[in-house]
């Protein structure tokens, strides 16, 4: 039982201003594994005026670039000798099998870190430029305060996506975990202080969806920068945008794998597996669409099944484990929903169904459907979990109109024995991040979505832009 008692504001532990907490309850056991304070608005309004602190009057945003990078590196390094500890601590509070989490969990955030940790080393804060009439400035300047509302899939991989550029660029964060997943949030906060960040910079609060709003449309904030859900995503688009307050929103998917006619099934199969099922289906980057020719449409089936079939289901701390559970009872009732609307529309269930695997902990039934059009809604609409959908297409043309035929445009992957005529598909295709016979996400390359998918791009020099105002100055004389 991992139980806090306090919130990390200013530098330091102090006590909420409520008394309500949160429990984290295992998605495998179903048991209370820890607990942490409930954040309320009083709480987030004293989170606000630390980082407002920070950022008006500490040293952090009037450091140069390559002085904060250093103190990044500091927890990169502190990261690097932990993040086994980090891996098993979201393995059990959201259900992650182990080997995903020691995968990606904690591998790709650390990532994120030596990286922007690099990048600020040879990083100028001005650049000089011939004018009209004299030389010209330009000044790359902190955005200010930060709030950065995370869900619960891959926490870690989420939070550095914001806290790692912000930190660079010298803002101050006010951090929002999901109530599902706040521990690995304490435990950064713990590497925060031993790394030496100064005090204010990074604040970090758990609570619900209205105390959320309440930090998003605080007038101390000066961006919003928020991953979730589209539906969510809209509602903070809405509320910046009255404030003409800076955004950027990493949302939903609904991802294509197009599997063309000179496929290697065996070797694509591998590598779909993660593509499609990683972290139980509970990611918004997920290959659930499979395309398939009507030439190899029965094949093609059948290799997903197997791969499907494959993956053992069980604890999420077993290393043996390809799928877990799901993240709560409300995400196992609404994927067996859609599992239900699947039939209800007439695909066929080749692979799962409603069948639960244990009947404990919040497990679904790793489900494959063939005989889907892609009007269907379990073929448009995002079910974050394990289940795959495999949609016929007539030729190479008809596979990039139905992938592109979505509301979401964040991910993608052509699958073909001919990598550079898979680029050629790749170019087609209006999604933020693909792969050519595979599929990975770059720290040094921007990551986000077209459409419905979201605004702005995180990772890669991109990434840091967002956390930056540029000032021009000009000079006579």
């Amino acid at each position: 039982m991992r139980r806090h008692d306090t919130l990390f504001i200013g530098g330091e532990w102090v006590a909420p201003a409520g008394t309500a907490t949160i429990d984290v309850v295992s998605p495998h056991t179903e048991e209370v594994v820890g607990q942490v304070p409930d954040g309320t608005t009083a709480d987030m309004d004293r989170a606000v005026a630390a980082a407002r602190e920070a950022f008006d009057h500490g040293p952090w945003p009037r450091m140069t670039f390559a002085e904060r990078a250093e103190v990044i590196g500091r927890l990169a390094a502190i990261y690097n000798e932990r993040q086994g500890e980090m891996a098993q601590l979201i393995t059990e509070e959201m259900g992650s099998p182990i080997t995903f989490s020691n995968l990606a969990q904690a591998p790709q955030p650390l990532g994120m870190l030596q990286y922007y940790a690099e990048l600020g080393k040879t990083f100028e804060q001005e650049e000089q430029r011939p004018g009209l009439f004299g030389p010209i400035t330009v000044r790359r300047e902190p955005v200010g305060v930060v709030a950065a509302v995370v869900p619960w899939n891959v926490p870690q991989f989420v939070t550095m996506t914001k806290v790692a550029p912000a930190l660079l660029a010298g803002c101050a964060i006010v951090l929002k975990p999901a109530p599902e997943t706040p521990l690995d949030a304490y435990l950064l906060a713990e590497w925060a202080i031993e790394a030496g960040i100064p005090a204010g910079v990074l604040n970090i609060v758990a609570a619900g969806r209205e105390v959320g709003e309440h930090l998003i449309s605080h007038p101390g904030v000066d961006k919003v920068a928020f991953t979730g859900s589209t539906a969510a995503g809209r509602r903070i688009a809405a509320i910046c945008g009255e404030q003409l307050k800076r955004v950027s929103l990493e949302l939903g998917g609904k991802s294509a794998a197009i599997v063309l006619d000179d496929a290697d099934l065996a070797a694509s199969m591998g590598f779909l597996s993660i593509a499609s099922l990683m972290n139980n289906g509970q990611a918004c980057v997920a290959q659930t669409r499979i395309l398939a020719s009507r030439n190899r449409y029965d094949e093609v089936v059948d290799a997903v099944a197997n791969m499907v079939n494959s993956q053992p289901v069980g604890d999420p701390a077993d290393p043996a484990t390809g799928i877990g559970p799901l993240v709560a009872k409300r995400q196992q009732d609404r994927v067996e929903g859609y599992i239900r609307i699947g039939m209800d529309e007439g695909a066929k269930v080749v692979v799962g169904g409603l069948d639960r695997p244990y009947d404990r902990g919040w497990y679904v039934s790793p489900t494959v459907f063939a005989g889907v059009t892609n009007e269907m809604r379990i073929a448009r609409e995002e079910i974050f979990g394990p289940v795959l959908a495999v949609i016929p297409y007539e030729d190479e043309a008809d596979a990039v109109r139905i992938a592109n035929d979505s509301d979401y445009g964040l991910a993608g992957s052509v699958w073909t024995a001919d990598a550079e005529h898979g680029m050629d598909v790749a170019r087609q295709v209006r999604t933020g991040t693909y792969g050519v016979n595979c599929f990975m996400l770059e720290t040094n390359a921007p990551f986000g979505g077209y459409k419905a998918s979201g605004i702005g791009r995180e990772l890669g020099p991109e990434g840091l832009n967002g956390y930056l105002e540029y000032k021009t100055i000009a000079r006579l004389g």
